[in-house]
C-alpha cells in the first residue's frame, strides 16, 4: 500500500468542551497554516489551514492532495473479508411497508477494494465530509479560492454529469502530480467516483463498527440528541438553511454529515423496490441521506430518493443536492489477479476448502459435484453436455448460497460461544468471591443463621455456575460435531475484525480462548469442564 495516512501533532485549545466518537474525546484544534505530507518518495505541501479541509481531524483520517495545494480527507471502511471473490451479505433499506416500492428491505453483498497491511480484512475509502464548495472551486476555476467559512458549506446546485466530471478532473491531476498519494491494489492505482447507494449505505450505518441490530436500527448509534448529530429541518436544528460540513458530531465510522444537510448522489440509476429484487427499470440518479429540509421524523438511513438527470432547462441542479467521492480499484486488476478469481469462481459451491492449507482433521472425499463434472466432460452429445453444465452450475450457486449460510451461522454460533466464556468469568470469579467470604467467616460457625443462608446463597450459585459450564460444554462440543475445522477456521479472523472494529467490548480475547478450546477438544477429545472455565475466568 503506497500511500500514508497524514497524522500530526497538535496543540490544542484549553477549555474547550468534547465530542463522543467511540469513546474518545475530540478536541477543537490550533492548526499551523502548512502541513508536509509525506508518501513514500513523494512529499506535498497543504497550504490550506487544517480547519478548512479537516475541521474534526482524527489520526487515522486519510489525507489526498487536491489541487491549489489543498486537500480532501476520507475514512477507511472496512469489511471483513480478505479475498478479491469474498463478499458479506447486507440489508439494506426498511423493515416496515412504508414506501416499499423505494426502500423496502432487500439483501445486498459488499466488499472492499483494498487489502489492510495486516492483510485481515479489504476496504474502501470513503470522503469524511460532503464536497465543499472550497474544493470545487479549486478543482474546476482556473484561479485559486482563497480559503474562508462560508466555501465550507457543501457544494451544491451540481448536476450529476458534473459531479462526475469533477472526479475524472481530479483523478488525472493526482495521477499526473501525486500517484503515490493514492492507495493501490495489486499494482493498480485507486481512483475516485461517486458511491454505489450499497457503498453509501454500508457506510451510514456504520459498517463493522456497530453490532447487527445497531445496523438494522433507523439511525446509527448517537450518544446524545438527533441534532448534535445530523442537520435536519426546524429550529432546533438546521432552520432551513445549508450547514457548514463537519460542525456537528460523526458517524461511528467518523463520518459526518451522512444523513441531513444536503442529499447525496450516487453512482448507479434509481430502480424500484419489488419485494425480494429490484425493478427491471433503471431510471435518474439516486440520491441518499435527506437535507437540511427534511423533517426529523423523516430522518432514516433507508431514505432513498430519485432525481431526473434533466428537466425543462437542461441538467438538474438542485439546492438540497451535493455529493462526496470514494476512493476504489479496479476489480480485475492483473492478469495473475484474474486468474486467482478463476480459480476461486470455479470452488464457488464445490465444497472445497477456502485457504490452501489442508488440514490432517479435514480430507474431502468427492463431492456430487465433482463426478458430475466428470461425467460432463467425459459426454461426446454437445447439447446434453450443455444441459448437465447448466445444471451443474445451478446446483453451484444453490451450494454457494448455503455455504454463506453455513458461514454466518458459523460465526453466530463462534460469538455465543465467547459470550458464554464472559459469563464463566463473570459468574466463576463472583462464585470465588462469595466462597472466600462463607470461608472466613463461617469456618468455625457453619451452624450460625447467617452462615447457614450464605451456605444456601453460595450453593445455589454453584448450580447456576455449573449450569452455565455444562451449557457452555454443550455448544462446544456441538459446534465440534457439527463443523468441521475448515469451515470453523476461516471464519475466526473475519469475527475477530468485526469484534475489533465494534470495540465496545474485549470479546474478541474470548472468542480465542473458545476457539484454544475447541482445538483442545479436537485433539484429546476431553471434556474438561473445569479447566475452560479457569481458562475463561484469567481472560482480560
Amino acid at each position: 500500500m503506497n500511500y500514508k495516512i497524514l497524522m500530526q501533532k497538535r496543540k490544542f485549545k484549553k477549555n474547550v468542551p468534547s465530542l463522543f466518537l467511540l469513546g474518545i474525546a475530540l478536541l477543537t484544534n490550533i492548526y499551523s497554516s502548512s502541513i508536509e505530507a509525506k508518501s513514500q518518495d513523494l512529499s506535498f505541501t497543504i497550504k490550506w489551514d487544517e480547519k478548512f479541509y479537516n475541521p474534526m481531524p482524527l489520526e487515522d483520517d486519510v489525507i489526498i492532495p487536491i489541487t491549489c495545494d489543498g486537500a480532501m480527507v476520507f475514512r477507511k471502511v472496512a469489511i471483513a473479508v480478505k479475498n478479491p471473490l469474498e463478499d458479506v451479505a447486507i440489508t439494506l433499506g426498511r423493515d416496515d411497508n412504508e414506501l416499499g416500492f423505494a426502500e423496502f428491505k432487500r439483501q445486498e453483498y459488499i466488499s472492499g477494494s483494498f487489502l489492510d497491511k495486516d492483510k485481515t480484512e479489504r476496504f474502501y475509502l470513503m470522503a469524511k465530509y460532503e464536497l465543499t464548495e472550497l474544493q470545487y472551486q479549486a478543482i474546476t476555476q482556473t484561479e485559486c479560492p482563497k480559503p474562508n467559512l462560508k466555501l465550507m458549506l457543501p457544494k451544491t446546485k451540481m448536476s450529476w454529469f458534473e459531479a462526475m466530471q469533477l472526479a475524472d478532473t481530479l483523478n488525472i491531476w493526482i495521477r499526473e502530480k501525486h500517484p503515490t498519494a493514492l492507495p493501490t491494489e495489486d499494482g493498480q492505482l485507486g481512483f475516485l467516483r461517486l458511491p454505489t447507494e450499497t457503498e453509501w449505505e454500508f457506510a451510514a450505518r456504520g459498517g463493522i463498527a456497530v453490532s447487527t441490530s445497531e445496523f438494522r436500527d433507523n439511525l446509527p448509534p448517537m450518544q446524545g440528541p438527533t441534532n448534535e448529530y445530523i442537520w435536519f429541518a426546524g429550529p432546533q436544528s438546521a432552520n432551513g438553511k445549508l450547514q457548514l460540513v463537519g460542525r456537528l458530531k460523526p458517524n461511528p465510522l467518523g463520518l459526518h454529515d451522512m444523513i441531513g444537510n444536503v442529499q447525496e448522489m450516487m453512482f448507479e440509476p434509481f430502480r424500484m423496490n419489488k419485494l425480494d429484487r429490484q425493478h427491471g427499470q433503471a431510471g435518474g440518479f439516486i440520491l441518499r441521506g435527506a437535507s437540511y429540509l427534511t423533517q426529523l421524523t423523516d430522518l432514516r438511513t433507508a431514505f432513498r430518493n430519485e432525481s431526473p438527470y434533466y428537466d425543462e432547462k437542461g441538467p438538474v441542479r438542485d439546492k438540497t443536492q451535493g455529493a462526496r467521492f470514494v476512493i476504489v480499484s479496479p476489480a480485475m486488476t492483473s492478469t495473475k489477479r484474474v486468474q486467482e478469481i478463476d480459480k476461486a469462481w470455479l470452488a464457488l459451491g464445490n465444497q472445497e476448502p477456502k485457504n490452501e492449507e489442508e488440514t490432517k482433521r479435514q480430507t474431502l472425499a468427492p463431492t456430487a459435484l465433482d463426478s458430475l463434472a466428470k461425467i460432463t466432460n467425459e459426454l461426446e452429445d454437445v447439447k446434453v453436455k450443455q444441459e448437465l453444465e447448466s445444471l451443474r452450475n445451478e446446483l453451484r450457486a444453490n451450494a454457494q448460497a448455503r455455504d454463506e449460510q453455513r458461514d454466518e451461522a458459523v460465526r453466530s454460533a463462534l460469538q455465543l460461544g465467547a459470550f458464554l466464556c464472559t459469563k464463566l468469568k463473570d459468574d466463576g470469579l463472583f462464585y470465588t468471591r462469595l466462597e472466600g467470604i462463607y470461608e472466613n467467616s463461617c469456618a468455625k460457625t457453619p451452624d450460625d443463621a447467617q452462615c447457614v443462608k450464605r451456605k444456601s446463597q453460595l450453593d445455589s450459585h454453584n448450580e447456576v455456575l455449573e449450569f452455565l459450564n455444562g451449557y457452555y460444554a454443550d455448544t462446544l462440543v456441538s459446534m465440534s460435531a457439527t463443523y468441521k475445522y475448515s469451515e470453523i477456521e476461516p471464519q475466526i479472523d473475519i469475527l475477530k475484525t468485526r469484534l475489533l472494529a465494534n470495540s465496545k467490548s474485549n470479546l474478541h480475547n474470548y472468542l480465542d480462548t473458545y476457539w484454544m478450546h475447541l482445538q483442545g477438544y479436537w485433539d484429546n477429545g476431553k471434556i474438561t469442564k473445569q479447566q475452560w472455565l479457569e481458562n475463561c475466568k484469567i481472560t482480560q
